[in-house]
């Protein structure tokens, strides 16, 4: 079973579903399994050093059974206000990446997208080959699109909306309304094939989103819920139990951890839990707590001491409390409820995907 697409034939995969890569969340397991399900999988380099990022690369060597001077079928997410803050590091990074064949980069939330495009571009060991490597570029406004097309001729652009969990424009438009506006934009600049990501979490969203153009899907919250990803067990349960008004866009969690440094205008969306909760085994839910009422977010917004609040999160998060842990979240949350393996949910995705199409052809 397949779908095919001006992005799935620069890849040549199977199917337009793409597991975003998600610092903290995406390693090398996770990229796979999505990989060998007929899709593409990134993992990201986060904030992580050199040798975690090696580490990530060979498990997703080891499991798509690739050699060594193949092309490793996954991609590398880089944030670019990381690679900023310390060149060295950075180009050392980077230059890890390439050795290690993946077969397409991701930037995003930069103040010098174009200067990390060309440093892959001019260190790319396969440049001038079919498999040289695909830069994808994430962007939310028309300005950044067209940088995108005629400054920086990215390979692949993801159209980021307002629903996105994790980090993004905060004044980003809703994925509905930005993706056709920025599609046409596109259109009449022959653009590369774009992606839509913001809030998707099922087969009929994906089908949809082909509707106006897309050329694939990628998806986030979904992804978090599969047991390759590096989310704990409690943070899975809470996202499975959630609804979508929990998700809400904020700067608490970054406060918290004190990874600040994004671009003007970036924040986060995450899950505000209110009322500190227990996890009953017996009947598979969480519970609330009514003695307990700690939030991050509720803390943040009611201006507790900074102090406080990041030795709160540090508690929390050693005792595993989903009220107080950081948790990403999309506003799609609440059409997310099943734990299963990437492999499972990305073939499902492809299944109801095209039996959608289907529905809407008919």
């Amino acid at each position: 079973m397949s779908l095919q697409t001006s992005f799935t034939s620069l890849l040549g995969i199977k199917t337009p579903i793409v597991a975003a890569p998600m610092a903290g969340a995406s390693g090398g397991a996770l990229a796979a399994e999505v990989t060998n399900a007929g899709g593409f999988g990134f993992l990201s380099a986060g904030y992580d050093s050199v040798d975690a990022l090696e580490r990530e690369l060979k498990v997703a060597r080891d499991i798509l059974q690739a050699g060594e001077q193949d092309t490793l079928r996954v991609g590398v997410g880089f944030l670019c206000w990381q690679l900023e803050k310390d060149p060295a590091k950075a180009d050392n990074l980077l230059l890890t990446a390439l050795e290690h064949k993946p077969q397409a980069v991701w930037f995003s939330f930069g103040e010098n997208l174009g200067h990390w495009v060309d440093f892959v571009r001019k260190n790319d060991s396969r440049a001038g080959t079919r498999d040289f490597v695909k830069v994808f570029v994430q962007i939310s406004t028309a300005q950044d699109l067209i940088l995108a097309i005629n400054t920086w001729k990215v390979d692949v652009i993801v159209i980021q909306g307002n629903e996105s969990g994790g980090h993004g424009l905060s004044n980003s438009l809703p994925l509905l309304t930005l993706f056709p506006l920025l599609s046409r934009v596109a259109a009449e600049r022959n653009g590369p094939p774009l992606l839509a990501a913001g809030g998707i979490a099922t087969g009929a969203q994906v089908a949809s989103l082909l509707t106006l153009g897309a050329s694939g899907a990628v998806l986030g919250t979904r992804f978090l819920m599969s047991p390759e990803s590096f989310y704990s067990d409690v943070q899975r349960r809470a996202l499975a139990a959630a609804d979508s008004s929990q998700s809400v866009r904020t700067m608490a969690f970054d406060h918290a951890r004190n990874t600040l440094g994004w671009p003007e205008g970036v924040d986060g969306r995450g899950l505000r839990n209110g009322m500190a909760s227990f996890y009953d085994s017996y009947h598979m839910r969480f519970l609330a707590n009514p003695l307990c009422y700690l939030a991050t977010v509720d803390d943040f917004e009611r201006g507790e001491d900074l102090a406080s609040l990041r030795e709160k999160f540090v508690q929390g998060t050693r005792a595993a409390d989903p009220s107080r842990m950081l948790i990403w979240a999309g506003s799609s949350v609440g059409l997310t409820s099943k734990i299963m393996p990437a492999k499972v949910r990305s073939e499902y995705l492809l299944h109801m995907n095209i039996l959608n199409l289907e529905c809407r052809i008919s």
